[in-house]
């Protein structure tokens, strides 16, 4: 949980429309910054206010908060609060911060909420799979046993008055489950207080806090479907909330031909597999928080029972066949303006030569950012799809800071200048999984900007970065689309790495 390096950059996905809020007032604009690297993932902030200096002041007194609080509770970091108290000796009393006693009784009131489905030595579980996945060798039940056990002990004593926290056993704590959810909702009071803005949004990691003046759009990710630009599950419009999402699609461990999910039932030693993505939104963060992870361990009419002791609590369920099971006031949170558009028919592009693309195949286009040293700043990218004839086919995305350094990727703004000033509002939050900071998946499913299917053939993939009055790199990987799946890959650049053209059958 420490925060390592930054960069600010506005998100843009081309494609998508979400809403854009009109302010009240003419004179308020949203200020948007993205982060690496924040509390093991990415972070992106959401300012609301007249004023481009009191947004950043407000940035920045939110990202001192984070790294304050990230210095109390990582178990990652050997000297923070935390890792300090658990190097104590048993049986003594020490005094904490009030935020870590908090968090420590946070978690014993949630265990027993969850009658045990939460629990902070979850480690305990969550080591003996992942030492099982280095072996490829599945832990024998007697192990499974034993980890349960060692769970189900009384790990701390808290005594209120003095705030002290009392170790009992040397079994490995995690304050993960909802303590990235109390951060964010911390950093979000911070920044109100701090300077002259009117809303504010935090998002760390797909959990985020909605705070002030603002009707922030949020896209639900499909867990089966989760690169960056693919549809969304629902479109949400949010006031005042706390959104987490908790779901196994994205972390976890391979053991011989079989996935096992990184989040471990407690109560059995064993990764859940019923559910592989749940979403709530609450009025509490960490409720929030809690409810995303226990929602994946939890049977469906536990999840159904605990919810209702939250006043307000909404969440969308997604099971391992896919059905999706939605509690009674979740779809007072959708969008409706957008519902119809699931239910649209494909186009046919009547202007394609040739045979049409196979709808049953799509790319993926895995990549990941090079960490340079001395210089943590992400570069602006965008990438899109030519044909034969070097004639725009798609756009897929586009990651920038501020409007003025668009012409800097040369060669997109060439051919996209002008569609881009039309377009530049379109700025939805996500909400999914927690994925790794820097590396990203994008989908080309083999339509046109208008929405229709291209003819099989050539085509080339187009990946451009650059930096303020820096660089700027071109990436083109020429590719043939027929009825049979391909690899390609390409070595990158001093911007990008590791990049691999994947085109399969879905």
């Amino acid at each position: 949980m420490k925060l390592i390096t930054s960069f600010i950059a506005v998100f843009l996905l081309i494609g998508t429309n979400p809403k854009a809020e009109t302010p009240k007032n003419s004179n308020q604009r949203l200020y948007i910054s993205h982060y690496e690297n924040v509390l093991g993932t990415s972070l992106e902030f959401k300012f609301k206010s007249t004023s481009e200096a009191e947004a950043e002041k407000a940035e920045v007194a939110a990202l001192v908060e984070i790294e304050r609080l990230s210095a109390i509770f990582s178990a990652y970091n050997a000297n923070s609060e935390f890792s300090k108290w658990m190097k104590q000796d048993l049986n003594k009393p020490i005094k904490v911060s009030k935020e870590l006693f908090e968090m420590l009784t946070l978690f014993e009131q949630w265990k027993h909420r969850t009658n045990g489905a939460l629990n902070a030595a979850a480690a305990v579980a969550g080591k003996l799979w992942t030492d099982a996945s280095n072996k490829q060798q599945l832990p024998n039940q007697a192990e499974i046993n034993m980890a349960v056990a060692t769970m189900n002990q009384l790990h701390y004593k808290l005594e209120n008055k003095n705030l002290t926290a009392t170790r009992l056993t040397n079994a490995p704590l995690v304050m993960n489950t909802f303590a990235k959810s109390y951060i964010i909702n911390l950093a979000c009071d911070v920044a109100l207080a701090s300077a002259k803005i009117n809303a504010v949004v935090v998002n760390i990691g797909g959990d985020l806090v909605i705070k002030g003046d603002v009707t922030d759009v949020v896209n639900v990710t499909n867990p089966l479907a989760n690169a960056e630009n693919d549809a969304p599950l629902a479109q949400l419009l949010i006031s005042n909330k706390a959104v987490a999402t908790s779901g196994n699609y994205r972390r976890g461990e391979q053991i011989g031909k079989k996935w096992y999910s990184h989040i471990v039932d407690p109560r059995t030693g064993k990764p859940v597999e019923g559910v592989i993505s749940a979403t709530i939104v609450a009025a509490n963060a960490t409720d929030a928080g809690a409810l995303a992870t226990a929602f994946n361990v939890l049977s469906l009419a536990e999840c159904k029972a605990l919810a209702a002791t939250i006043e307000g609590a909404a969440y969308l369920v997604i099971t391992k066949d896919g059905k999706k099971i939605e509690s009674k006031n979740w779809n007072s949170l959708v969008d409706k303006s957008v519902i119809e558009n699931k239910s649209q028919s494909i186009k046919t592009n009547l202007y394609a030569e040739g045979k049409p693309w196979d709808a049953k195949f799509e790319l993926a286009i895995n990549f990941e950012f090079a960490a340079i040293a001395g210089n943590a700043h992400r570069p602006f990218a965008a990438i899109w799809v030519e044909d034969e004839n070097k004639v725009l086919v798609r756009n897929l995305v586009l990651w920038y800071n501020k409007t003025k350094w668009i012409p800097d990727l040369k060669n997109w703004y060439r051919i996209n200048g002008d569609k881009f000033k039309t377009d530049k509002n379109n700025y939805a939050s996500v909400t999914g999984a927690t994925r790794s900071p820097g590396k990203y998946t994008i989908k080309w499913d083999g339509k046109n900007d208008n929405g229709e299917y291209v003819s099989q053939g050539k085509y080339t993939i187009i990946i451009e970065t650059a930096k303020e009055h820096g660089t700027d790199e071109i990436i083109r990987q020429p590719m043939e689309f027929k009825k049979a799946a391909k690899k390609a890959t390409n070595t990158g650049n001093v911007e990008i790495s590791n990049v691999t053209f994947d085109f399969y059958k879905k």
